[in-house]
């Protein structure tokens, strides 16, 4: 059971099997490109699911927002003067795919809906290319400290 958003998340994607590790809030010292890194940006009032404020015991409904970012490295060298594109093409759409609709099942708490906002792809720095993937979670908002096992 996963105590944060950013964890049930990292346990979907790790259940995936796409051979990337995934780190909440920044990859271990040394990590080498192909990761995953899971952040959390903002928490906002669903006012559509919320309704009446007049009972003070309701679930008060919250769209959290998480950037699930996938660093992959551009080329990679082949000769003294040559290199190969190294980026799996096609990979950050597949995890929004896989994240799109998905139930969260690893969460502590109950998930109604998971839907994938955007994805940018920023340019190539450092031989680096990152995709981020903008994801709204919706869910109650927690009345209760979770406290990892």
């Amino acid at each position: 059971m996963a105590a944060t958003t950013e964890g049930a998340l990292k346990a979907r994607l790790e259940s995936l099997a796409f051979g990337v590790p995934a780190f909440r809030d920044g990859p271990r010292e040394g990590q080498a490109p192909p990761y995953i890194v899971i952040e959390q940006q903002d928490i906002q009032l669903n006012t559509a699911a919320n309704g009446d404020f007049g009972d003070p015991d309701a679930d008060l409904a919250v769209v959290e927002i998480l950037t699930v970012d996938l660093i992959q490295h551009a080329r990679t060298k082949t000769g003294a003067r040559t290199a190969r594109n190294a980026e799996r093409y096609g990979l950050a759409e597949t995890i929004a795919v896989a994240l799109h609709g998905c139930s969260l099942p690893a969460a502590s708490f109950p998930v109604t809906a998971v839907r994938v906002r955007d994805i940018d792809r920023f340019p190539i720095a450092d031989n680096r290319i990152r995709h981020s993937i903008t994801v709204e979670v919706h869910r109650p908002l927690s009345r209760t400290e979770v406290t990892p096992a």
